[in-house]
């Protein structure tokens, strides 16, 4: 299965939010109110208008301090939970393009349950605008792809964190680049490599930048896509 990818390499990510904001524009999505909450993190969390949120995390790793960003974004898993749980209500209310592999909610998704498909996805990304009843995430640009062009937030990151393209170039370069990183970050890793198409780099363990970087790093999830997939479904199903 080729189509498309993101590497999103963390070790050079500095946090600037462009992609963020370019997210937001392409999107044409309104102001959120925001408010200080202690953290440059603004918004504090993704919704029906912020579709891509950088995560900022003050922690500290084997006694060091770091300073962690995590552009958080719908990973467009290869075998989407989210369209397994939106094909037993609605067909067709959640699509996975034949070309590019992209994950889209269609207007359709208003008549989804927002919540069970919001609990089936391992990464907590869907969002619900509660008016319209609409559900939204990341829809890897799908358009702008299809036309040749980049996602926006890869065609504005300054410093080469955001890297989209066919499948297999972007896994050799993320391979290239984690070979690299190890001698300096003997725990860097490849986060759900084999099972999504927006891959991150991570020269810190997943869960110190956020318990939804890596699926199962969160709270009771089954460690196994397979069994989480099949205890997702099959209620979904007695009742569909």
């Amino acid at each position: 299965m080729n189509g498309k990818t993101f590497f999103i390499d963390l070790s050079r990510c500095t946090g600037c939010r462009g992609c963020q904001v370019a997210c937001k524009q392409w999107k044409n999505k309104p102001v959120e109110p925001t408010e200080n909450t202690g953290s440059h993190q603004n918004p504090p969390d993704l919704s029906w208008q912020t579709l891509k949120v950088v995560r900022f995390t003050e922690t500290t790793v084997d006694g060091k301090f770091h300073w962690l960003f995590f552009p958080d974004q719908c990973r467009h898993c290869l075998d989407a939970p989210c369209k397994m749980v939106g094909d037993s209500e609605v067909v067709d209310a959640i699509i996975q393009d034949p070309e590019t592999g992209a994950v889209v909610f269609t207007d359709k998704s208003k008549q989804l349950n927002a919540e069970a498909v919001r609990q089936a996805c391992p990464y907590d990304i869907p969002r619900v605008d509660p008016a319209t009843k609409l559900m939204y995430k990341c829809d890897m640009c799908n358009d702008r792809v299809q036309s040749g062009m980049l996602p926006s937030c890869v065609k504005t990151c300054p410093t080469g964190t955001m890297n989209f393209g066919d499948r297999d170039e972007m896994l050799s370069m993320a391979r290239e680049r984690l070979a690299k990183l190890k001698p300096v970050h003997p725990k860097a890793e490849l986060v759900d490599a084999d099972s999504v198409r927006a891959i991150f780099l991570c020269p810190q363990p997943p869960s110190a930048y956020y318990k939804y970087l890596q699926f199962g790093d969160a709270g009771p999830r089954p460690l196994s896509r397979k069994a989480f997939l099949a205890k997702v479904f099959r209620p979904l199903r007695t009742f569909g």
